[in-house]
């Protein structure tokens, strides 16, 4: 059985557009959330979101490809070059035949599209849009695959490459297909992760009429409320994770830092509703048994769970119950908390950002908390880390992930076993 170890880990997120202070702003449990600024959000419900203070250049982009990338692409390649680099592969000396990138994406170039749109548009002023105006790379954001073909163009990666789209849970998803490529003998090697950048005016409105963001715009900072019985919705994010994926005895031989093994993943559908969720949380929990099979737990070997945690009432039960199907008694004897908390909900990029999470959750024993929960939802009844970090050692993490269209995934990770 091939192995799937984690050897290098490059995130960019609200509060934090590198690993180390992306860490840091998770173990203060300081919220990232603010008016927005990258338009004007008067006419919204919703003018709140975790926005990425994020300069292209100063994370390694050439101007040209700054030029030719959506904001999300950006994301994807700056978190790529630094998980390679934390890894200390040196790609170019790899069989590149061997080199595989498997990304998510929720939305895709929405913010490109949008912005090209209205210019092409005059502002919308115009029926028929006049392409003269258009940029030369509004393909580019058209395709969603642009995300994986433009990190594998700049490593050179000529194995699998895939971009994988399953609403909320692409992150997860996507480090789980990089998985099965290592497992398979696909790559020995596989760049895996996700990125998006949804706080733009078209992503904001499809939120609003739901009524499913949080409103709570003069309390920007405390408006990300998960599992607390005061919470309003989420709070939209940004962002992007990239882990360096490698079949575990090759990073052995090179003597490579493991910060951990990829032990199990598993997802399943609800065929139910497009938004709407079981209370019983049966699609989750399934998903989270079939990944502990996989890695031989069982509910006592969880340490920490990396949960969804969207700040909506309906996910917070749902995901609550499922836990607890899952896990039995064992749920209500380890932290459980939400990073959307402090970083907001990247839509697919959330999944890999959470992902990078629980790797360093292992790494320094230390469990991540829930900002902001100060008065418990009598119906989430676990204990999910109130507004204070947690030292604990943790050998395995077990996080969660839930979207809409009735996606349902889990996955595991380990620290490195003999």
């Amino acid at each position: 059985m091939r192995r799937t170890a984690i050897t290098g880990i490059g995130v960019v997120a609200p509060g934090g557009v590198t690993r180390d202070a992306f860490w840091e702003t998770l173990v203060s449990g300081r919220s990232a959330t603010r008016r927005i600024t990258f338009f004007d959000a008067a006419e919204f419900r919703s003018q709140i979101a975790a926005e990425c203070d994020f300069d292209p250049q100063a994370a390694g982009l050439r101007p040209q490809e700054v030029r030719r990338m959506d904001r999300y692409v950006q994301f994807a390649v700056a978190a790529a070059i630094e998980a390679v680099a934390d890894s200390g592969l040196d790609l170019a000396g790899e069989d590149r035949e061997r080199v595989g990138v498997a990304l998510g994406s929720a939305v895709g170039g929405t913010t490109l599209l949008e912005s090209e749109y209205v210019a092409v548009s005059d502002g919308g002023s115009d029926w028929l849009v006049d392409p003269d105006y258009a940029s030369p790379h509004v393909y580019q954001g058209f395709v969603p695959s642009a995300l994986a073909s433009e990190v594998s163009v700049r490593f050179g990666a000529q194995g699998p490459s895939a971009v994988v789209s399953t609403g909320c849970t692409s992150g997860i998803d996507a480090i789980g297909y990089g998985h099965q490529m290592i497992q398979d003998g696909e790559a020995d090697i596989v760049l895996s992760g996700a990125a998006e950048s949804g706080i733009s005016p078209i992503s904001m409105a499809c939120f609003d009429p739901i009524r499913a963001t949080s409103a709570r715009n003069d309390e920007a900072h405390s408006a990300a409320r998960p599992f607390d019985r005061e919470r309003d919705g989420f709070v939209m994010g940004e962002g992007g994770a990239v882990l360096v994926l490698e079949e575990l005895g090759r990073a052995r031989a090179r003597g490579a830092h493991v910060y951990c093994e990829i032990s199990g993943y598993a997802g399943r559908g609800n065929a139910f509703h497009m938004t709407g969720l079981r209370p019983d949380g049966l699609e989750m929990s399934e998903a989270i048994l079939d990944a502990m099979r996989q890695g031989d737990h069982v509910p006592a070997d969880i340490d920490y769970v990396n949960a969804h945690g969207s700040g909506t009432r309906q996910n917070d039960v749902h995901e609550t119950a499922a836990i607890k199907r899952a896990l039995g008694d064992h749920a209500y004897r380890i932290p459980v908390s939400s990073i959307k908390s402090m970083v907001g909900h990247s839509l697919g990029g959330i999944g890999a950002i959470e992902m990078a999470a629980c790797a360093l959750a292992i790494e320094h024993g230390v469990a991540p908390p829930t900002a902001n929960l100060t008065q418990s939802d009598p119906e989430c009844d676990l204990d999910y880390t109130p507004l204070v970090a947690r030292r604990l050692p943790i050998d395995v993490a077990l996080s969660t992930g839930s979207g809409f269209g009735g996606f349902q995934s889990a996955m595991i990770l380990s620290r490195e076993a003999a």
